[in-house]
């Protein structure tokens, strides 16, 4: 019978984390102008995110300077202030696999960035995420953060 109750328990505690989880509210990052001014909030796919598994951030806007060889995409997590999540990729290579190889012409409207979630990251935590870019030059491209939610998922 204990065991049944444990169960139950934490059946309950999943949905009540569940009912908790956050919208996405991403805001501005940036201390000032970027490369890219965004005319729409970013995209996260899937979300919740799966630990292991690809995600996918769009960002729609109008680019101000060519996205070139060089560049960095940063994504750093922070739980009550502290770092427990770092990512670290060539931006031209993750935009190279979905079709837009750098240089990337400032007449492009979307950018669509798809990584793999870490498989050591914690699941059902919220987490504030910052996602930033650097171009070639060492200018800011962007700079998105919002509380994230990231889970296990079959």
């Amino acid at each position: 019978m204990k065991v049944l109750s444990v169960i139950v328990g934490l059946a309950l505690a999943a949905v009540s984390q569940a009912a908790d989880m956050p919208a996405l509210n991403f805001t501005s990052c940036a201390p000032s102008t970027t490369g890219l001014t965004l005319t729409a909030l970013p995209v996260l796919e899937p979300y919740p995110l799966c630990i292991g598994k690809e995600y996918c951030l769009t960002l729609t806007g109008q680019l101000n300077t060519d996205i070139t060889q060089g560049s960095r995409l940063s994504v750093i997590g922070r739980w009550v202030g502290r770092i427990v999540y770092t990512d670290n990729q060539d931006l031209c290579t993750l935009l190279a696999a979905q079709g837009t190889p750098c240089p990337v012409a400032s007449t492009t409207s979307s950018i669509k960035l798809c990584t793999p979630m870490k498989s050591n990251f914690w699941a059902n935590v919220q987490t504030h995420f910052q996602f930033s870019a650097t171009n070639g030059d060492g200018d800011l491209l962007f700079c998105q953060t919002s509380p994230i939610y990231a889970q296990n998922c079959a």
